[in-house]
């Protein structure tokens, strides 16, 4: 699939529609609560298919050093737009990254794999040049987002693209890498008709809920073990009891 000009426009334009702002809002929120444990501060994060830069904003205010890399130019131009020299951008393919060998901390891979001919390498590659983590969100085939796009007869460019499952997206890691550990969420339970404020219709898609459920799945694979998450106590004095 090519993205050219025409489809970064269009990929911005539902981007600012009542929908596509409401479900951009509660995938951010779930991706603040998926990568928590993740420490920030002087920690590289490589951006791999950035397209438009939808992200490079929400990754920039979590106070990550940020690369952004994708294969279209006409994509890294709308993303310059926007994230202007707060991030460095490059031009590449996510199945052979211009980069070295745990050149980053972590990686994320937004939504990249519906469109690739070897997901497989592609997750070898970020797991190549990423020394900590792995952030992988993927749409949902069982969600009913999914089966309201099958239901359409119209063509478009999420139609035309593979679609995972919780089940293929653990597999695929699974037999890719060694993981140190995974956690995965979903959110925006209903079909895209549903994605508006309206309250009770609001808290069904704003609740993250199993990776199989919602339209919208993000992995955090830590690719080291789990630092502790409790502090040790420290003692300026000798203990007394």
């Amino acid at each position: 699939m090519r993205w050219n000009r025409e489809s970064a426009v269009r990929y911005d334009k539902w981007a600012g529609t009542v929908r596509g702002s409401f479900a951009l809002q509660q995938e951010k929120k779930l991706l603040q609560g998926v990568i928590a444990p993740w420490p920030r501060r002087k920690q590289k994060l490589l951006d791999i298919g950035c397209g438009t830069g939808m992200f490079l904003e929400f990754f920039w205010s979590c106070g990550f050093d940020l690369t952004g890399m994708d294969k279209s130019p006409d994509m890294l131009a709308r993303a310059r737009e926007k994230i202007g020299h707060r991030a460095d951008l490059h031009l590449g393919s996510a199945e052979h990254l211009p980069f070295e060998d745990r050149e980053f901390d972590y990686a994320s891979l937004m939504t990249v794999f519906e469109f690739l001919e070897d997901p497989a390498l592609a997750l070898r590659e970020a797991a190549r040049v990423a020394r900590k983590g792995l952030l992988i969100c993927f749409l949902n085939r069982m969600s009913l987002y999914g089966l309201s796009l099958r239901l359409e007869k119209r063509k478009s460019p999420l139609g035309e693209a593979r679609w995972f499952t919780w089940p293929e997206m653990r597999a695929l890691i699974q037999q890719n890498l060694s993981p140190g550990g995974i956690e995965a969420r979903s959110i925006l339970l209903g079909p895209p008709c549903t994605w508006n404020s309206a309250p009770v219709i609001r808290y069904l898609n704003s609740t993250p809920a199993f990776p199989w459920m919602g339209a919208f799945t993000a992995v955090r694979v830590d690719l080291t073990a789990p630092r502790a998450q409790t502090p040790l106590m420290a003692w300026n004095t000798e203990p007394t009891t």
